[in-house]
């Protein structure tokens, strides 16, 4: 169980060390608009050492004669599909988030931060942490070797990657449907002082939605294999680290109190806005039918977390039975 652990060490060092780095290239220069590449590389860099960082070690540091650096298809299926789903949203929020800065020559989160050079460094340290945090599921199952420990893809599974996929699906169209919102206005194409429609007329927040449901799936997806005799009881628990910390930051720290105050001073006094208050909400909620859950019962579940994600769990295990 100790050996499964220990491995974790190489990826959680990998996030430290490059963010580390970069904090050196940017503080001193005081720019931000690498941030979230930063971070998008973060999360790339550590999954790939915490797949690969063994048979590394094996190779050049103890020069184990015949080790060599395995091929993708030699990995379970399960932690192929874990480090797939994470490579794609980093990559996609990573430049998603990195052009938009570019484009607007900033990021308005860091005006003041990137003037104090031991805060502008604290947040990449934090940014270190986040990467360590969330992408936890991620790091334990690549950490579980050889890849016969690992049990067969389940229903579980499938639920799970689908909630990762709808999930992920949901939030690129809301930034989507935003950033053409914002081009047709710099089009003068209308003159709506917010964003109101599709995705966004179901929540004021739903690119955070999707955030916290992928991190959901991507959870639920590892827990089978966190659950075999290679972890101890509660690694299933320490996993769901992420995506309740994803929740934490995004509802009570960085993102939705910062825009809901930046809002309510802006349009405040417009009663459009009152009344997309009272029509919306902060999240939302959905309601799971299928043909396979209609034989098992309906299965009810709020993306809100930490309902969502042991909703996902007791039902996956239900309809495995």
């Amino acid at each position: 169980m100790a050996v499964a652990f220990s491995r974790l060490l190489p990826a959680v060092a990998s996030a430290y060390g490059l963010q580390s780095l970069l904090a050196a290239l940017f503080v001193p220069l005081q720019s931000e608009l690498f941030f979230d590449v930063g971070g998008s590389l973060g999360f790339l860099s550590t999954t790939y050492v915490s797949l690969y960082y063994p048979f590394f070690r094996a190779k050049f540091i103890d020069h184990i004669p015949g080790a060599v650096l395995p091929a993708l298809s030699t990995f379970a299926p399960r932690q192929l599909l874990l480090s797939a789903a994470l490579g794609v949203w980093s990559a996609r929020l990573g430049s998603f988030l990195g052009v938009r800065a570019i484009k607007a020559g900033g990021d308005s989160r860091f005006d003041e931060i990137k003037h104090r050079p031991v805060r502008f460094a604290a947040s990449w340290f934090m940014q270190a942490t986040w990467i360590s945090l969330v992408g936890l599921p991620v790091y334990l199952t690549n950490a579980l070797l050889p890849a016969s420990q690992h049990p067969p893809l389940s229903t579980r599974d499938y639920l799970a990657l689908a909630l990762f996929a709808s999930s992920f699906l949901f939030e690129v169209v809301a930034d989507r449907q935003k950033a053409a919102w914002r081009r047709a206005k710099v089009n003068g194409e209308h003159t709506e002082k917010f964003v109101n429609g599709g995705m966004w007329a179901l929540s004021r927040h739903p690119n955070y939605v999707g955030e916290v449901g992928l991190w959901t799936g991507i959870w639920a997806l590892s827990t089978t294999s966190l659950q075999t005799a290679a972890y101890p009881r509660g690694s299933v628990a320490l996993a769901a680290l992420s995506p309740f910390f994803t929740w934490f930051i995004t509802r009570n720290l960085s993102g939705v109190p910062l825009l809901e105050r930046a809002n309510d001073k802006a349009f405040g006094d417009d009663p459009r806005w009152a009344h997309y208050k009272r029509s919306s909400s902060l999240s939302t909620k959905t309601a799971i039918q299928t043909p396979l859950a209609a034989r098992h019962g309906a299965i009810t579940m709020s993306l809100t977390p930490p309902l969502f994600s042991f909703s996902l769990l007791k039902a996956a295990s239900r309809l495995s039975g």
